[in-house]
């Protein structure tokens, strides 16, 4: 029987998630949200036990739940659905907590995050970054903390291109694993339903939940691969980073970590497939739902996605079974691959952009952001994009690990395998220190320099190690944070000592890291060498007194 107690702590944090909506202002990742008082009613009646107990999430203006209004981003569009999409059901049956619906790029077209009369939200890590698109919202609303996790759409990489940007998990399973039903349709036949969460743990454990076939839905499937005990990796034999040399530098290492990538293929017919989605006759598919509702409301619909809407309106019948055609060559090329490779591993996006940049030239640079995405649903395949560092000057970096369809259980061991994680280190692991080594030995990469929250003291235990303690009456201590494999984590905890332990380190931005915490009992015999600000700091002082 779940306690008083717990429920107490369920209801503080769905109260801390409205706190922390507030505290962000207007930030245009939300079209609505539940009223408070029903969301904390809700969570007090939720039994404990069930798959998702307690999660928050957040959808996608363009799906479904019963009494709240689907926008699609348009407001004379919208509507008033009388039942909730059957995906957005199964996770209210498994106990996870809907917190509103998130802004996206108007009718799910677009990669930027910068086509919604709702506002635009940038991406988390700033600098008028772009948080891509069309699941805006639901990206940041991950990657800021605001929910556990959040359910996108994706039909030419809107699933993978905001997880990109906010250095966060994007799962696009294959066609129809997802009910697509109660989804405003972009491009039918091509549709997903995807999935943000900040660890591919919690994406697969969503993923469990929501697939399914649903009673009416043509577009469903079910399907399975088995999993192959070593994945056979490969990548393209070459790629197109539009300039960006961090980018490129990013993806190279992050190939580096990844276990045998043992060969290269020519993605070129995987790209001609891509161009096909826009600028091809799938751009026609969009009007046979929304042709109508463009004619009779001309004046509802953002010029830039009205531009790419009715440029579908060129493609004859014959142009269309002309690309059908080219297209099932193009699978049966494709489909060729997975005879010898089972995982195809490329960069998510080539380069990042800015709010400014974008509005120079939308349409071009939104191609380049799909360059390595759109072709997914056109030639039925799985995905799942992973966080993959930062480049020198702060942008984040992803790579995308792609297999044919039903392959997601391969995907994500993999993908488990591979997720980074940041540490926090104060002392003999910073870079240039007698420790670090234990870092790069595991193929971990600097992110950069910062401090902790000014409430930290730093001591020189007895041994000669610095042990950062959490103390009110402390200050800030430098530190780095370095990014490696979640799997090696284990290795470099094993080779620390009591009374040094990881732990949540509170940092000067607001937010938390992993990080080398030391036990108070410890720091009885210890040196306060908090005044210093830092291990680098008292050292440097220790040895101009020595000599």
């Amino acid at each position: 029987m779940e306690s008083a107690e717990t429920k107490r702590s369920t209801i503080d944090r769905m109260k801390d998630v409205f706190r922390r909506i507030r505290d962000r202002g207007d930030d245009g990742v939300w079209i609505s949200t539940v009223a408070e008082a029903d969301l904390l009613a809700r969570a007090a009646t939720v039994p404990a036990g069930l798959p998702l107990s307690g999660l928050t999430f957040a959808v996608k203006d363009n799906i479904d739940v019963a009494g709240m209004s689907t926008t699609a981003a348009c407001p004379d569009f919208a509507y008033l659905p009388r039942v909730t999409a059957p995906v957005v059901q199964r996770l209210l049956d498994a106990g996870a907590l809907l917190v509103g619906k998130t802004n996206l790029d108007q009718f799910a077209t677009g990669l930027t995050g910068a086509r919604s009369p709702y506002g635009t939200p940038e991406s988390v890590f700033g600098g008028g970054l772009i948080s891509g698109g069309s699941s805006s919202g639901s990206a940041v609303a991950v990657a800021a903390g605001l929910v556990d996790f959040a359910l996108g759409t994706d039909t030419a990489g809107s699933g993978r291109v905001p997880a990109a940007l906010n250095g966060i998990v994007g799962l696009k399973p294959t066609r129809g694993l997802l009910s697509t039903l109660g989804v405003v349709p972009a491009c039918r036949s091509l549709d997903c339903v995807s999935i943000f969460a900040p660890t591919v743990e919690r994406a697969a454990a969503v993923l469990r939940v929501a697939r399914g076939l649903a009673d009416g839905d043509p577009w469903g499937r079910t399907g399975a691969r088995p999993v192959p005990d070593s994945p056979r990796l490969a990548t393209a034999r070459s790629l197109d980073f539009f300039g960006d040399a961090g980018q490129e530098k990013a993806f190279a290492a992050g190939l580096d970590r990844l276990p045998g990538v043992r060969g290269e293929i020519d993605i070129a017919p995987l790209l001609e497939a891509g161009d096909l989605l826009y600028q091809g006759p799938w751009v026609a598919e969009r009007l046979a739902d929304l042709g109508t509702f463009l004619a009779e409301h001309p004046g509802s619909v953002l010029p830039v996605t009205r531009r790419v809407l009715e440029s579908g309106r060129q493609f004859s019948a014959v142009d269309a079974w002309r690309g059908v055609h080219r297209l099932r060559e193009l699978q049966a090329w494709t489909d060729r691959i997975w005879d010898t490779v089972d995982v195809l591993v490329l960069p998510t996006i080539g380069t990042t952009y800015t709010h400014a940049e974008i509005a120079e030239d939308p349409i071009g640079r939104n191609l380049n952001l799909g360059r390595y995405t759109q072709f997914t649903n056109l030639l039925d395949l799985a995905a799942v994009t992973i966080p993959n560092g930062f480049t020198a000057d702060g942008r984040p970096a992803s790579l995308t690990l792609f297999g044919p369809a039903f392959s997601e259980e391969t995907l994500i061991r993999l993908a488990k395998d591979q997720e980074l994680m940041t540490i926090a280190v104060v002392g003999l692991h910073l870079s240039g220190e007698p420790r670090n080594h234990e870092l790069t030995e595991r193929r971990a990469t600097l992110v950069g320099a910062t401090t902790t929250a000014p409430c930290y003291r730093l001591y020189r235990l007895p041994s000669g190690v610095p042990g950062l303690v959490r103390d009110d009456t402390g200050g800030p201590i430098d530190i780095e944070l370095w990014q490696l494999p979640a799997a090696a984590v284990g290795g470099l905890l094993a080779g620390i000592a009591a009374p040094l332990s990881l732990g949540r380190i509170a940092l000067a931005d607001g937010t938390e890291a992993t990080g080398f915490l030391c036990e108070a009992y410890a720091v009885g015999a210890a040196q306060d060498i908090t005044a210093g600000g830092g291990w680098r700091a008292h050292r440097s002082v220790s040895e101009r007194q020595d000599s």
